[in-house]
């Protein structure tokens, strides 16, 4: 088995810091699976100094599994034959910025990545989202492919599913383990909608264990929406470490086939009220490696589903805002 070739676009800031020995050790891929990576910087001399001090540290980790490591400024060096693509870098929203900026600036960059990548990477490469608004930068980079498929895109609202089901443990007072089912639908952002009601902790329903329905329509929901802000309150910085860990879960979820439910935005088909064609997070399961199906068929109640069209409202909001460039 040879190795995965894998690029990873802003591997010099702190999302890549803490990514890039995670996915050398073996907990992206397996404990057997060797890997060749392509780091990928903005061609600005500190920048690619910085990156060279983290190529210094990969190599001084000595991963067994690591055989190339590739730092470079040229997309079309970072994306050739590459089989995993993760788009980790975008430009972060400035003081004063309105998000219709940030939109329109974002999306020039992920034009250009979606044409490099359609044109130099593997044949079904696969392509992880991170860079922020994740789900309408997959829309526009995979609105640029003609010869690799939309469905090969997705976006990451792992960090959310993650981040939903440690506040209703904490709640519940058990152990993150004990709870399952929590699926994330809609847009990487405080409009997304974390589904407590299909959730269980220790097999039983999360509605029955957590008696206090107001506060998981009142409190948790909005926890977990606001928690990427709550965090650079706190820190100053915004999520890194707990974002590379739902990115080693996103890709290890969609590269490993199981019947187990995750929480993927992925191209649109209509379920559950979503627009057709934008990227929306919807419960999936890989049917084979960076391969996946939507599972159909789950029900909500008038509440949930008022949640899940506010989201699809700005994911729509947002396409229009950036239709311009698709």
């Amino acid at each position: 088995m040879g190795a995965i070739r894998v690029a990873v676009t802003g591997a010099a800031g702190q999302i890549g810091y803490s990514l890039l020995p995670r996915i050398a050790s073996g907990e992206m891929f397996g404990k057997d699976q060797q890997v060749d990576l392509r780091l990928l910087e903005i061609p600005v001399e500190q920048v690619q100094k910085a990156l060279l001090g983290v190529v210094m540290e990969l190599d001084d980790c000595a991963f067994p599994l690591l055989t190339k490591i590739t730092p470079t400024d040229d997309p079309r060096v970072a994306f050739g034959d590459a089989d995993w693509v993760l788009l980790v870098g975008s430009k972060p929203r400035g003081p004063g910025m309105e998000r219709a900026d940030l939109l329109k600036d974002n999306g020039r960059i992920f034009i250009g990545q979606g044409d490099v990548i359609d044109e130099v990477a593997a044949d079904g490469a696969s392509v992880a989202v991170v860079g922020n608004p994740c789900n309408t930068n997959a829309m526009i980079a995979a609105s640029r492919f003609t010869r690799l498929s939309p469905t090969r895109v997705t976006a990451m609202t792992r960090l959310d599913q993650n981040r939903a089901s440690t506040q209703l443990a904490q709640k519940a007072g058990v152990q993150v383990t004990e709870v399952e089912n929590v699926i994330i639908y809609g847009n990487h952002s405080p409009t997304m909608f974390a589904d407590f009601l299909h959730a269980t902790i220790g097999g039983r329903p999360a509605t029955d264990v957590i008696s206090d329905h107001n506060w998981l329509r009142e409190d948790f929901l909005p926890k977990v929406g606001k928690r990427g802000a709550e965090i650079i309150e706190a820190r100053g910085l915004s999520s890194a470490a707990s974002a590379a860990n739902a990115l080693v879960d996103h890709v290890k979820a969609l590269f490993t086939p199981s019947d187990k439910v995750h929480s993927i935005a992925v191209q649109s088909d209509g379920s559950y009220g979503f627009a057709e064609g934008i990227w929306a997070s919807v419960p999936v399961k890989t049917v084979a490696p960076g391969s996946y199906e939507i599972v159909k068929g789950v029900v909500h109640d008038e509440f949930a589903q008022s949640k899940i069209n506010a989201s699809n409202d700005e994911l729509v909001g947002e396409r229009e805002t950036v239709a311009e460039l698709l």
